[in-house]
This record gives C-alpha cells, structure tokens and sequence, in this order.
C-alpha cells in the first residue's frame, strides 16, 4: 500500500486559484504531492505545485487524461466536468466531493430541491426556463435570479426588483428565489472523512461589498445567539450526512429579521467563509480538506481568538499590473496576517488576496480591519 507522503502517491486537483494555492501550502506540511490543473498558465497554483498542467477543467478528455493516474481527485472550483469525475470513480480513483453530489450542487435548481427533500429550510424558490417564465411564475418581488449553472462569486445572480424589471434578466435556465428580510448572512464550514467523523466550525457572519455582491468583511465569531449558532451547525451536518459526501462543505445561510435561518448555497471545498481559520482557528479549513479527502482524524474546530477577514479587491476603475500601496503599513499593525494570492494582474474588484486579524476581542479586531481596509490599495 503507498503512503500518502510518498512522490508516488498522487493528489490531483481541479482548479489552480487561490483556493488550490492555499490549500498546497499546507499540503506540504504533510509531504503531499499535488498535480494541478487549470486551463491559465498563470493561475496562482502555477508557482508551487509539484506539477501544473494548463487545460480546461471543464473538458470531459482533458479531466479524464489527467485524473486517471492520481490516487485522489479533488476540487478547488465546482465548474469542472463531473462526468469525467464518474468516470475516474468506475475507474478505481477516489474522487472528493464524489461525482454524482457534484453534480447536485453543480446545478443550483438541484440544490434547492435537495434541500426541500430533506427538510433543511431555505427560501422560498421556483425554476425557470426563460424570461417569460420568470414572468409568469413570480407572484412577489424582489426576486433573486440565478443561473442554474456557473455562477460563482456573485456572477450569474441578479436581483429583479418589479415585473417591468424582468426584461433585465439574465437569459438561461434559472433559479429564482423570493427575497427574504435579511438581518445577517452567515456561513458554517463543516467536515467529513470516509469513516464518517464529522466536525463543524463555528458560525461567522459575512458582509458583502454592495457593488461587487463578493464578501468584503468576515466576522468570527458571529453575533448571534447561541440557539442560531446551535441550528446553523446542525443544519450544516445534517446536509453533509444526508449526501453522504466527503470533504469539505461551506454552508451558507440568511438569518431574518424575526430571527429564522435559511440554507441560501453550498459549496463542496475550501471556501472564501473559511480563510480567518488559517490564524483564527486550530486546525484551518485547508487542512481539515486535506484530513477529509485522504481519511485522517479531523482536527480541532475551535476558535483560538476572535478574528476579522478583509478580503483584499482590486479597485474599482484600475486594470493592469498590481500594485500594492500600503502594504508595509498594515504588515506593522499588531495581530496582522496577509495572504496574496500570486495573481499578477488586477481589475476592478478582482480578489487579489485577504488579510486576516487575530485579536483579543472582535471589536478589537473589527478596528484594526478598518484601518487595513482604509490604508491598503491595490492598483495598476
């Protein structure tokens, strides 16, 4: 039998982002190996994997022709050929999150009849095929319009504010939900091995930049009361457990205003909601996919201080070469820890990094991501 930790063992990994770069570096704590693939020769990834190979994760022979020779197959992005996936799975390679659940929440229609079908709640929805059937289904406004498929980040989500609005819609099959009166959006990352071990995280509440609709700040731990917090991470295992999946799953919810939670997405891998873990908690969400996909006891879950995560964006209105103005400011600031992503050029609101604070108390913490957030830019 091969150890992990040996050059012959084989991790493959769909996706060279941020994500994939993250998770690497801690693959190597272990002595992992890990080929990558990603259709942009200068995906952060390219820099540290011990193999990058460009293609396009989304072609059914360029997955499968890569993943046929690795021990694991894993994701860093959910937009890849999951039918190349099935097929490396019948072939004998172990594929995390396994190919047919992929599939469930490759399709956001999928998702939310999943949902309905074991009885997590989430907001009200239909499907729709086109705009005159957003028209003809809609009965309350303002709706939220998504597309079925390959929307990530905020893209492919639209909000429709009135009937009139609706000749603003975004073409394709969709999934179209009816907005909620929102106090909080927040998130839970949960965790499970193919022994069945399970580990939640604590819940953190996410705020969203209003233009880009991409997660700004990120606040561990939340402010909510502890029944939410208790509901929010029984949800989040139970959805785990019932698509009996392995790996990591991010959980996002809405919390409304009389105080119910809704499921809003999930995402099966490392998520944006998890990256203060690296510093803010015992064991981060990277390392604890690592742990999932190869069948080791999860770590720890618990906060070790309260933390802030500022997702670090391009500015709006610059695109070229990065700069960074004021970097060295905010590395001077106490309990500071950046993180960018390699990326050499930026555009408006492109994620270039994030920097995470770890102090005392959250308010302490939220002060000095103020600053960061005032002091750093990043430009061209």
């Amino acid at each position: 039998m091969k150890s992990i930790h040996s050059s012959n063992f084989k991790i493959g990994l769909l996706g060279g982002g941020q994500l994939g770069r993250m998770m690497i570096q801690k693959a190597y704590d272990y002595s992992l190996h890990i080929a990558v693939l990603d259709p942009n020769p200068q995906a952060p990834c390219h820099q540290i994997a011990n193999e990058f190979v460009v293609g396009n994760f989304k072609d059914y022979d360029t997955v499968f022709e890569f993943g046929k020779d690795k021990d694991v197959v894993t994701i860093e992005f959910e937009d890849v050929n999951s039918d190349a996936l099935q097929a490396l799975e019948d072939l004998g390679v172990r594929v995390f999150p396994q190919a047919k659940i992929l599939k469930t929440i490759q399709d956001k229609g999928l998702q939310k009849e999943f949902f309905t079908k074991i009885g997590v709640p989430t907001s009200p929805y239909f499907i729709a095929t086109n705009k005159e059937d957003i028209l003809a289904k809609a009965t309350n406004y303002p709706i939220f319009q998504k597309l079925r498929t390959s929307g990530y980040d905020g893209y492919g989500v639209q909000k429709i504010n009135d009937a009139n609005d609706v000749v603003n819609a975004m073409e394709g099959p969709s999934m179209c939900e009816v907005g909620v009166e929102m106090d909080k959006e927040l998130s839970v990352i949960v965790a499970r091995n193919e022994s069945g071990e399970l580990k939640q995280y604590p819940v953190v509440e996410l705020e969203f930049n209003p233009i880009a609709n991409m997660v700004e700040f990120l606040f561990a731990p939340a402010n909510i009361s502890i029944d939410i917090e208790q509901q929010a991470q029984g949800i989040a295992a139970k959805i785990i457990a019932e698509l009996n999946m392995v790996g990591l799953l991010a959980v996002e919810f809405f919390l409304s205003q009389s105080g119910e939670l809704f499921v809003n997405e999930i995402a099966p891998r490392p998520h944006n909601s998890g990256h203060q873990s690296i510093e803010g908690n015992y064991t981060s969400q990277f390392d604890q996919h690592i742990r999932s996909i190869l069948n080791l006891p999860l770590g720890q879950t618990a906060m070790i201080k309260p933390s802030v995560m500022v997702n670090l964006l391009g500015e709006e209105g610059y695109e070229g070469d990065a700069i960074y103005e004021g970097i060295a400011d905010i590395i001077a600031m106490n309990g500071v820890n950046v993180h960018l992503y390699g990326k050499a050029k930026t555009k408006s609101f492109r994620k270039m990094g994030h920097v995470t604070i770890v102090a005392e108390t959250l308010s302490e913490a939220k002060k000095i991501a103020k600053k960061v957030k005032e002091t750093i830019k990043i430009k061209a």
